[in-house]
């Protein structure tokens, strides 16, 4: 159990700094409510990410 979520964190936390890289390339400032919403999908995106990439491990990578 442990060993799965170190999995999912690193893995949620590797697409949230990509994500934040890509933003921070295609924008310059951006105001508050701006950064919290792509925080938000950032977080969110990210592990929806890390749980779809631990479901296709556990499968074996077959798509079912």
């Amino acid at each position: 159990m442990i060993k799965s979520m170190l999995i999912s964190a690193f893995l949620t936390g590797g697409f949230c700094a990509a994500f934040a890289v890509g933003i921070d390339w295609a924008t310059d400032m951006l105001d508050r409510t701006s950064v919290l919403m792509v925080s938000f999908a950032s977080g969110f995106l990210g592990s929806l990410f890390a749980q779809s990439m631990l479901t296709k491990w556990r499968s074996g990578g077959s798509d079912q």
